[in-house]
């Protein structure tokens, strides 16, 4: 299978992680999960039906499709004849460039978008990231993300910040802050800081360069124990972490 990224045109950078490319380059199938991220992405399926959401949605050849946060892993089955391509966005940017329903609606789904949000096949195929650059400049409408600065402490923190430390940083309440989250990102505050938590003890366990016990990623990372650890790394893999 062949994956490559690509980083986005300079002044899309704030709100555009990286494009993608997927293409299964061997004569074998395989189920491909990912882990949730807290980020909403964009795809567009350049091949053969592929299907996603653990087998529930079936992504058809030239369509483009919205994919919310997810709050636990997700499987999609990659044959011998998949490719697609897509945009990883940044927290809470979709509405930078989209006109939609709230992203609460979307979460943990993989909705077909209409064809006035869809990508272009005929430019997909002739130069798909130039294109990108291009669709995603033409279609941005406000240059500032609402949430970056409770982002910024919820990144800078691994994660471990409380909500009501969060609101008071950032000079707003509780529920103004679940609900701004709720409808720009899809998750609850919590939901994504305990993402990022989890992201952070996932990058320290799969760490070459460091021989540390489960029990000590625990603790760094804000866990009450390396069991309390293990059952997020389940909930969220579907793993255990001697399998990552």
């Amino acid at each position: 299978m062949e994956y490559k990224k690509i980083k986005p045109y300079k002044e899309l950078e704030p709100f555009i992680h990286f494009y993608w490319e997927l293409k299964e380059t061997a004569m074998e199938t395989q189920w491909e999960r990912v882990f949730p991220d807290g980020c909403a992405g964009v795809v567009m399926n350049v091949g053969e039906s592929c299907l996603t959401d653990n087998g529930s949605v079936l992504m058809q050849f030239g369509k483009t499709y919205v994919v919310g946060a997810m709050t636990s892993f997700k499987d999609s089955f990659i044959d011998t004849n998949t490719h697609l391509i897509g945009v990883c966005l940044k927290p809470a940017t979709f509405a930078n460039f989209y006109s939609y329903a709230s992203q609460n609606e979307l979460t943990n789904d993989t909705v077909e978008f209409e064809k006035s949000n869809s990508f272009n096949i005929d430019k997909i195929f002739d130069s798909p990231f130039h294109y990108f650059d291009h669709f995603f400049s033409e279609r941005i409408k406000h240059k500032n993300n609402q949430l970056q600065s409770v982002l910024n402490d919820i990144h800078s923190a691994n994660g471990t910040s409380s909500i009501y430390e969060l609101a008071k940083r950032n000079c707003t309440t509780i529920r103004q802050l679940e609900r701004n989250f709720k409808k720009l990102i899809g998750l609850s505050p919590k939901e994504y800081s305990n993402i990022i938590r989890f992201q952070y003890a996932l990058r320290l366990i799969k760490n070459p360069n460091q021989n540390r016990s489960l029990s000590d990623i625990a603790f760094e990372c804000g866990y009450y124990d390396h069991s309390h650890l293990s059952n997020e790394i389940k909930r969220n893999t579907g793993l255990s972490p001697s399998l990552l």
